[in-house]
């Protein structure tokens, strides 16, 4: 037996993924709050809508679906959506992946994100009388899909025009409630 053969039997075999150590650094304290962040400021705004849902005051004589009906429904969608986000990030945190370049790990918190999705939803209350429901909704879409790192705005802001229409039409048609119209009903 040579000493090549020797040399190569007796190195170690590669690790498999699984076995690679975890690297401790990545499952700080710091790593983990701010990757907790967005979850966090999320359930914020969940809560806000939440209380004031529960504080809207709405006549016995309300029908089904009622104004508590879809805040309600938006409300549940971002608590689930911040269950889901927390346990992947723990996930991802007990796991040491937190804060590496690996696609499955979860985003970090970015300030520009949060200030496109604030200023959608400041400017969208803001104008929404002046714009009309489906320019002012299309316009919020665009504002989030932004923050959340699209790179086709005019993509976003089709698919925004064309669910806001569709929603318009939804709540004119099916639900019996008008929406403002804005500058495309002629008035504000």
């Amino acid at each position: 037996m040579s000493h090549a053969s020797v040399s190569e039997s007796s190195a170690p075999a590669p690790r498999a993924d699984s076995e690679r150590p975890v690297d401790r650094s990545s499952r700080s304290a710091g790593s983990l709050l701010q990757a907790l962040t967005m979850p966090l400021v999320l359930a914020a705004f969940a809560t806000y809508l939440l209380v004031g849902m529960l504080m809207m005051e709405v006549p016995d004589s309300v029908d089904f679906p009622g104004p508590r009906f879809f805040p309600a429904i938006i409300t549940g969608v971002i608590y689930v959506l911040v269950v889901v986000e927390v346990i992947n990030i723990f996930r991802h945190w007990s796991s040491g992946s937190l804060g590496t370049t690996d696609d499955a790990a979860p985003a970090t918190f970015s300030w520009r994100s949060l200030v496109w999705v604030i200023g959608g939803f400041l400017a969208f209350a803001l104008l929404l009388e002046f714009l009309g429901w489906i320019l002012g909704a299309a316009l919020l879409f665009w504002c989030v899909a932004r923050g959340f790192g699209s790179k086709r705005p005019l993509f976003s802001l089709i698919v925004g025009l064309t669910v806001s229409s569709i929603a318009y039409i939804a709540f004119d048609m099916a639900l019996g409630l008008s929406l403002p119209s804005g500058l495309l009903g002629g008035g504000f």
